[in-house]
């Protein structure tokens, strides 16, 4: 199906003005792109990101609204309204240029559906829920049109080999940053007693719930959004964080609350250009390495609390 893409500048101020307009016609949507949204994301985050591009640094002010309406729309009815708020509008509302183009309304969900395959590691299958896949394989069933993890990264990847040797039944596990819960879920699948899965984004969390539903292992964990352990409660076996490495270095002032003597953590989503600065803050806290690995740009570290 085609339908008709109408492009508009204007301001951070009038894109809601802009926008408004836009909604009164359309059948499929309007979206906002305002590069000052970016930059103030990177200055709000910018100590919790591993790296920011220098193109990203230097970005000029721009703001477009797009509408995306029927082929057949008559345009000059937009231009009138666009024309009035010229006109009449109490904020600055920039040029107001319109340009269109005819785009294809492709389904980015089913095509994404057709690509994605189920993803072997060790014993444990990372299958698409609508795939019926036969294995005498662990099987996590991931059923989710949302980017929060499908197995497929390195930094997934490594964690759930770490899984098969360090989650033993009967283990209690915390999943820091559980996105879509393939980790917890692997975890619950491993036989833990219970896993504790965190995250921040409550898109993450609803993601997460609804994949331990599909495995039939939502008795087993209980997920919430947090900001990292902020509402953990008691210690546990194994602590999983496959988040970023400014974030496991935040994570580091709290984590020996939730540790015992024995007690395993799995950092992963580390660029390998950070592996030294994580690991050695970690080890300030007198935990000692059991192992690290390298897989591509990203790296995993596996580490014991050794004293109580």
């Amino acid at each position: 199906m085609e339908f008709l893409e109408v492009t508009i500048t204007t301001t951070t101020e009038g894109q809601e003005l802009v926008a408004d307009i836009l909604w009164d016609y359309s059948t499929h949507g309007v979206a906002i792109c305002d590069t000052n949204d970016v930059l103030e994301l990177i200055n709000y985050r910018r100590q919790t990101f591993d790296y920011i591009s220098e193109e990203l640094e230097h970005l000029k002010p721009s703001t477009l609204v797009k509408g995306y309406l029927d082929l057949d729309f008559d345009l000059s009815i937009l231009e009138d309204r666009l024309m009035l708020l010229q006109q009449n509008a109490f904020l600055p509302v920039g040029s107001l240029e319109m340009v269109k183009r005819v785009v294809e309304n492709d389904d980015w969900v089913e095509i994404w559906k057709k690509h994605y395959k189920p993803i072997q590691i060790g014993d444990i299958v990372v299958c698409p829920n609508w795939i019926d896949f036969k294995t005498d394989k662990i099987t996590v069933k991931i059923d989710t049109s949302m980017a929060f993890g499908t197995g497929e990264h390195e930094t997934t990847s490594m964690v759930l080999e770490k899984l098969q040797k360090f989650c033993k039944k009967g283990t209690t596990v915390i999943d820091v940053g559980t996105g879509s819960g393939i980790l917890g879920i692997a975890c619950a699948k491993l036989g833990a007693k219970t896993v504790y899965m965190t995250d921040i984004d409550q898109m993450a969390v609803d993601s997460a719930v609804h994949n331990a539903k599909v495995n039939n292992v939502l008795s087993t964990c209980e997920i919430v959004k947090s900001d990292l352990l902020e509402d953990a409660r008691g210690n546990c076996d194994l602590i999983v964080a496959n988040i970023t490495a400014p974030i496991l270095l935040i994570l580091s002032k709290t984590v020996l609350k939730y540790m015992k003597k024995g007690s395993v953590i799995i950092l992963s989503g580390i660029l390998k250009t950070k592996v030294e600065e994580v690991l050695d803050c970690y080890l300030d806290l007198g935990l000692k390495e059991i192992e690290h690995e390298i897989k591509g740009e990203w790296a995993s570290i596996v580490m014991e609390k050794v004293d109580e």
